[in-house]
């Protein structure tokens, strides 16, 4: 059995939207020579006489289960089922089969998955709840009834205020996030060829791409930053309402921008850990394998997000019911957005919430990452094959011819 599943090799099918004409299994011979060997000419029509099966005829025993002797469930005359040795059968992969992958994945290695992921939440939102508690400044008070210049310098520093808070928390998510990522990615490489993976070999596999990895991030947090500067600052430099308006479609054409370039590159992150590649040729592999298919990708993710949301509402809004009545400040000081107004109780019982989600979605969202990355190199490059032969599957062998 051949132990790599070819992730560094791109495949010999061209991946430029050519997909077709990707090479797969060569069909079972029907018997009547090897495979290339003509078929015995066709008798005359007088000596024509209705095809038999073996055994057939007065007195022999009924056809096994699935008629003709076919397997049962297999369409007659179709193709083979395709083989599934993990969590995923290798073929192209509909949507419900990457989510439910990504599902299959957490529940075949829910040790590794969810200690990893619980592991990393919980010393998240620790230092989270820390930072908020004792090193963020009072949040600057906000007069309702202030107007013209007043109110904007009131505005404008709130807005500093809340980025500066916001800043601590969304680096620390962003680096546990790497860390998940980089592991989680691993294991479900390793998920749909069937075979086990403990946190130690998932660890060992990943830890010379995290600083590669993290780099990709930060590279795309200073492209997504940098457009979304160029479209609203010509607005702020104008000034006055013209300058408002400009910023506003500013804004509006930057975000476009931005989703586009972050479809385009989703699968970066994938390729880089997989193929072990440099950080422009993970971005190069994304968009290639993405071309052709940049609403496909983004419904899926679309997807994907709204499932999280969903989860973290449902598990966030008790928590935070209970930890209002826990803190005993009411609900007037989550009116007022006052974080550093709350006690213990609150970031306790809130941060417990959110370790609790971040514990089911980081993986979730992780594998449908990898899976994604899987299912367009199957497309584009017949990586089932390799797969296939790595997980070694009768019928596949190395030799297999590919074209």
């Amino acid at each position: 059995m051949n132990d790599s599943p070819g992730w560094a090799s791109p495949g010999s099918a061209p991946s430029d939207g050519q997909e077709t004409g990707i090479p797969r299994p060569s069909r079972p011979v029907d018997g009547n020579g090897p495979a290339g060997q003509k078929p015995p000419a066709q008798p005359s029509p007088g000596q024509w006489s209705a095809p038999s099966t073996p055994g057939s005829g007065p007195g022999a025993p009924p056809p096994a289960p699935g008629w003709g002797g076919r397997p049962p469930g297999s369409a007659w005359g179709g193709p083979p089922a395709a083989a599934k040795p993990g969590v995923i059968p290798l073929r192209p992969l509909s949507v419900g089969e990457i989510l439910d992958g990504a599902m299959a994945t957490m529940r075949a290695h829910w040790r590794t998955v969810l200690g990893i992921s619980l592991a990393v939440s919980v010393v998240t939102q620790t230092a989270v709840i820390l930072i908020q508690r004792y090193l963020l400044p009072e949040p600057p008070s906000v007069d309702p009834n202030a107007t013209g210049a007043e109110a904007i310098r009131q505005a404008t520093e709130s807005a500093q205020a809340t980025l500066t808070a916001s800043g601590p928390a969304t680096l620390i998510t962003m680096i546990a996030t790497l860390f998940i990522t980089s592991v989680l990615t691993v294991v479900i490489s390793r998920s749909v060829l069937g075979r086990p993976v403990t946190l130690s070999d998932a660890w060992s596999e990943a830890r010379p791409q995290i600083l590669r990895l993290l780099g990709l991030t930060l590279l795309l947090a200073l492209m997504s930053a940098a457009i979304m500067a160029v479209g609203i600052l010509p607005g702020i430099l104008l000034g006055s309402g013209a300058g408002a308006a400009l910023s506003l479609l500013g804004f509006a054409a930057a975000c476009a921008v931005v989703l586009w370039l972050m479809v385009r590159f989703t699968l970066a992150a994938p390729a880089l850990m997989l193929e072990r590649q440099s950080i422009p040729t993970a971005l190069r592999r994304s968009a290639k394998l993405v071309r052709g298919a940049w609403w496909r990708t983004f419904g899926i993710l679309a997807l994907t997000y709204l499932i999280v949301l969903m989860l973290a509402l449902v598990i966030s809004i008790p928590f935070g019911v209970v930890a209002l009545s826990a803190d005993g400040n009411g609900l007037d000081e989550l009116l007022n957005a006052d974080s550093a107004g709350f006690g213990w109780p609150f970031l306790i019982v809130t941060g417990i919430g959110e370790v609790i989600v971040s514990t089911l979605t980081y993986p979730f969202t992780a594998g449908v990452m990898a899976l994604l990355y899987v299912d367009q190199r199957i497309r584009r490059e017949a990586l089932d094959l390799d797969l296939a032969r790595a997980a070694g599957v009768p019928g596949y062998t190395t030799d297999s011819p590919r074209s």
